[in-house]
């Protein structure tokens, strides 16, 4: 926009989501910046309606509190006028505390007349309290599922109608979920993952609430029942018959004799934080990362599991393209990320030739046509996603992924993807078979597995979890020791195993193994398959099997903080048998173009914490949120000025521009797909 103005963050601040003034880049002030946007955002609130660090007069003395709300039309913003008052803490601040608790928003409440709402927070606990006169005159403080919307509107609180679900914004869904499971891990007695599953349930009986259209929301706590004996048990008994058909319909999730374990207290408190979204309606990026980064605290494991960051995943999947009939796979599938984005890449152009065939755009269509679009997702899962995972739980993790996302599991199966293929067990290939309309018999060993037309993975990698298993080795040329004594660079393949691979190596074999003729893939794999040079018998390997269409050198710090390892993507087409023929009976390999990248910034540091894009001078930046533009003026006084206070700093994230440039080169180097 010609009329944006950039402006300029001083080191060490953040410029405040409402009112534009720099405050001090805190753990506290991270959570307020948060309420704040879930306050324009979800509740609807007014930019003018909130202020922010308001002088509130106690007693003799002022205050600051952090965030109060005044009414729409209020006249003044004097204290008498207060509607709603909100506190915001840094994680480690208790609602007990003595000096900086619930104690302290409740004294700010009671020296305004008229406030009758207000919240505290530390980003994972949240008290809400509405403010009652009693017959005698005393101040009572009742709690309450969360406080009112603009439009004021107290049966929504307590039971959401489908009109006034909400979609999450920024990190309010993520701040959702670990609230849920923390609170499930302290009150419960369950470990961490245990706690998880509880919680998976919780959300899947939400998103079937959801999908049971026309029929009135059940997935409700109200804040009486949420706060009696009594009333949480009806909660609990409510919320089981929707796990009921949460168990009819996702058999291969959940046995018919599970139960949500959780008491009816805490299962009371779970379901009033999740009853005001829309998790069907949220966007897949709020909704993945919220989903994806509390899987990754709860169930990564040993095996050399470190989940690929969101924004690497969505670059891969642009890059590679899948379509709309094609069968993609992830072998070593995690929490399904790469699944989910691929499903999601392919959903765009599904619903475009859907609402061509019934002449409307998608944010008109009726409950019947939404059905419809949701069956041929359903259908789209169930022929052409695949997902393999030896970590039973992970294999659920992403079951529940994709239904969440989605609105259909795919084929998402546990199974130790380097077995020879007549070890796998007879569940998984007669499951695979039937999803693959093949003959169960036709799987026979590693030459008869040619199956996918895209592959998109992160295999587990490292040394300290090498394969041994001579049974497992033999089916891999790369398995084999290699040997380059005639010729310097020239490999060649001896009969002898090698005594132990890295499963990366073997990954890369079993994958074009996986592809069929022609079909494609993206792999994450340590660079040094790409570099060392003991290792140049892999790209001997590569070059006569394969051709390699992209390389990608990510920053080191792109699986922080969990990895260093530097770590590349690399993009295969699988040669035709054809294609192999013809280059041994010329001698000469094919010539032909490379993509290359390097990515110096992916968006965050080696803490895991965002860079965001400076200036000539270092200093961070702000541009207009969406299309919200930041104007500077003067007063006739000569002051200046500032409207619209909505800004963003922008993340320092090359994923974006790969896919982009690519494209282009692409078109150049003649590449259909």
């Amino acid at each position: 926009m010609a009329d944006t103005k950039v402006i300029v963050i001083p080191e060490g601040k953040i410029c405040d989501y409402i009112d534009g003034k720099f405050r001090n880049d805190t753990p506290e002030e991270y959570v307020r910046q948060t309420i704040e946007k879930r306050l324009i955002n979800e509740h609807k609130y007014l930019p003018s309606q909130v202020k922010i660090e308001y002088s509130v007069q106690l007693g003799s003395s002022k205050k600051r509190a952090d965030i109060v709300i005044f009414a729409h039309d209020c006249p003044e913003h004097t204290q008498e006028h207060i509607k709603i008052i909100i506190e915001c803490k840094k994680e480690t601040v208790e609602p007990k505390n003595a000096k900086d608790g619930v104690a302290q928003l409740q004294s700010y409440m009671s020296a305004c007349p008229n406030c009758a709402w207000g919240m505290w927070t530390n980003g994972k606990q949240k008290e809400v309290y509405r403010k009652v006169v009693d017959e005698k005159g005393k101040i009572q403080f009742e709690d309450y599922n969360d406080i009112p919307s603009a439009d004021g509107n107290l049966e929504d609180i307590d039971r959401p109608k489908r009109g006034s679900l909400k979609n999450a914004s920024d990190d309010n869904l993520l701040f959702v979920f670990k609230t849920c499971h923390n609170h499930i891990y302290a009150n419960d007695g369950l470990q961490k993952q245990p706690a998880f599953f509880e919680l998976l349930k919780v959300i899947f009986c939400k998103i079937e609430d959801e999908r049971n259209i026309p029929e009135k929301l059940e997935f409700y706590a109200t804040s009486k029942e949420r706060n009696n004996p009594d009333g949480q048990l009806t909660v609990k008994k409510r919320i089981s018959k929707i796990f009921d058909r949460v168990k009819k319909k996702h058999g291969k999730i959940f046995e018919a004799n599970e139960e949500i374990k959780l008491v009816p207290r805490s299962l009371a408190y779970i379901v009033s934080e999740l009853q005001k979204y829309s998790l069907l309606n949220t966007n897949i990026d709020i909704k993945g990362k919220a989903y994806e980064e509390i899987v990754g605290a709860n169930l990564r494991g040993d095996r050399g599991e470190f989940f690929t960051p969101r924004n690497v995943m969505k670059m891969v999947v642009s890059m590679i393209n899948p379509t709309t009939r094609e069968r993609v796979l992830d072998s070593s599938c995690g929490t399904g990320g790469f699944l989910v984005n691929a499903m999601t890449h392919v959903m765009v152009s599904l619903e475009e030739d859907f609402s061509k065939q019934i002449g409307k755009s998608k944010e008109y269509w009726d409950n019947q046509e939404m059905r419809v679009f949701q069956d041929k997702i359903s259908e789209l899962a169930k022929s052409c996603y695949f997902g393999f995972d030896i970590n039973p739980d992970l294999v659920k993790a992403t079951k529940m992924n994709m239904v969440m996302n989605n609105d259909g599991s795919g084929n998402i199966l546990q199974n130790n993807s380097l077995l020879p293929p007549h070890e796998w067990t007879d569940e998984f290939k007669t499951k695979l078979a039937e999803a693959l309309e093949i003959n169960k018999a036709d799987i026979r060993n590693h030459e008869t597995i040619a199956f996918f037309d895209v592959i998109i993975t992160n295999p587990p990698f490292g040394s300290d979890i090498p394969i041994k298993d001579e049974n497992i080795l033999k089916q891999f040329e790369l398995a084999h020791i290699w040997e380059n004594r005639t010729t310097p660079n020239v490999w060649t393949m001896t009969e002898r195993l090698q005594s132990s691979v890295p499963p990366e190596i073997l990954f890369i074999e079993r994958c074009v193994q996986f592809l069929v003729p022609g079909g494609r893939m993206g792999i994450v794999l340590p660079d040094s398959i790409l570099g060392s040079p003991g290792l140049g018998y892999i790209r001997e390997w590569l070059i006569k099997n394969t051709r390699i269409i992209a390389s990608l050198d990510l920053h080191v710090d792109t699986f922080q903080p969990h990895n260093g390892t530097q770590t590349s993507v690399l993009f295969l087409q699988k040669k035709t048998q054809e294609q192999k023929d013809a280059e041994e009976k010329s001698g000469a390999m094919a010539d032909y173009n490379i993509f290359m990248a390097m990515l110096d910034k992916v968006g965050h540091d080696k803490r895991g914490n965002p860079i965001f894009k400076r200036d000539d001078e270092g200093n961070e930046i702000l541009v207009p949120d969406n299309d919200n533009v930041l104007v500077l003026g003067d007063t006739a006084e000569g002051d200046r000025t500032v409207s619209m206070q909505q800004k963003k700093k922008l993340v320092d994230d090359q994923t974006h521009e790969v896919p982009i440039i690519f494209s282009k080169w692409k078109k150049r180097e003649g590449i259909a797909w």
